[in-house]
């Protein structure tokens, strides 16, 4: 691949990250928002929750589809209708009259941004040469912490000050409004993309084919159960804060998701180590590292469940960080339909787990939301000590 000016390699960068950004800040916005919700519309958390899982369930639904079209027909229009589409969709969640229609407004923005993930992943694989692919891999994971920290930051702060929850998920929809006209303007036009076919054989045959390779399977693993201990973490926490001893405000919940700085360096951090060490050897440590974060949550004192949450966030974002640029080198032709799998595999583990860890907190509370993370995250341990037998 001959090497890209320098400007264009930066806008491209640049450009796909901001679509991170804006897809987790508008995914995201109404998860420190969930007991004001619960409060609002006389629900219960695990029903408040689906405010977040629509969206991501959806966006699973939807990935593997939307990707073959960008495959087959590119991806600059997906990615910018997609972005544009989703913060509409999340303005309108905002105002939505009844929890029925905020749900189904969040499912229409999980649709929108289905489409945009695969295709960055896969644009960055296209359009960059080999050196740089893991880095920009790094600041795009990285970008996408940013912007779940900033959506659950601007939501909580914003629905603290205006005494309403609405005021917050308008504010967050705004700012993807604003990310939306950006990257229009900045993403480079494709230089490298071709067209693949969408005849069912061959479909099956390339699945096939993904499916047979001695790691992807694995990593798509590692995506689902990885996502979900995030979600699952970071749906019931506001709840555990917001009651006693410590009953925090919606800003000061809010404030929490500061830790996402934490996972911005972790996965920029992961995508420099890749070509100083093994990705087998920092994806273990990082998953035994995030391992430990669980558990050190269950402590009481305040300062003790923060920093055991920053632990947790820096592994996980550097594990999510490998994982993702380990697909991308493996992916082959069909990086496209590979990352599609990868994200559909994240995404409905943030769902599924997600949602389910509402059963752990409704029977016993934040110890059982952390066991069942426990379980998830010594799952990762083990496949990653299966990886280590892979060869890059």
């Amino acid at each position: 691949m001959p090497p890209l000016p320098p400007d264009t390699s930066a806008r491209s960068t640049l450009a796909v990250s901001l679509a991170g950004f804006s897809c987790f800040l508008l995914l995201y916005g109404t998860q420190p928002l969930l007991p004001q919700l619960t409060t609002s519309f006389a629900i219960s958390p695990g029903t408040a929750s689906l405010s977040v899982t629509a969206g991501t369930g959806m966006m699973a639904l939807l990935l593997i589809p939307l990707s073959l079209v960008a495959d087959r027909y590119g991806r600059e229009r997906l990615m910018r209708y997609g972005l544009l589409g989703a913060a509409l969709f999340s303005l309108l969640s905002a105002w939505a009259p009844d929890f029925f229609l905020l749900v189904l407004a969040r499912a229409a923005l999980g649709a929108c941004i289905a489409g945009v993930p695969a295709a960055a992943m896969a644009y960055l694989g296209e359009e960059l040469p080999v050196a740089q692919r893991a880095r920009a891999m790094g600041l795009y994971i990285g970008a996408n912490a940013l912007g779940g920290m900033a959506g659950r930051l601007l939501a909580g702060a914003c629905s603290d000050w205006a005494g309403s929850w609405h005021y917050g998920l308008s504010a967050v929809s705004v700012l993807g409004l604003l990310v939306a006209v950006l990257f229009w303007r900045l993403l480079p036009a494709a230089r490298h993309f071709t067209p693949h076919s969408l005849q069912p054989g061959l479909l099956f045959s390339d699945v096939r084919r993904i499916y047979a390779d001695a790691g992807l399977p694995w990593l798509f693993c590692v995506a689902f159960l990885g996502m979900g201990t995030l979600v699952g973490l970071y749906n019931y926490l506001p709840f555990r804060l917001s009651q006693a001893p410590y009953a925090l405000g919606p800003a000061a919940i809010g404030s929490v998701f500061l830790l996402y700085t934490v996972g911005s360096y972790a996965s920029a951090w992961a995508g420099r180590q890749i070509a100083r060490h093994s990705r087998q050897r920092i994806m273990g440590v990082m998953a035994v590292l995030f391992t430990v974060g669980i558990a050190v949550t269950l402590a009481s004192p305040l300062w003790l469940v923060i920093a055991g949450l920053a632990v947790f966030t820096f592994g996980f974002f550097a594990v999510h960080s490998v994982a993702s640029a380990w697909v991308g080198h493996r992916a082959g032709p069909r990086r496209g339909l590979v990352s599609a799998l990868y994200l559909s595999s994240y995404y409905l583990g943030g769902s599924v787990i997600g949602t389910a860890s509402g059963w752990a907190w409704s029977h016993a509370g934040w110890p059982g939301v952390t066991g069942a993370m426990l379980v998830c995250a010594a799952c990762v341990i083990l496949i990653a000590l299966r990886l280590r037998r892979l060869g890059e």
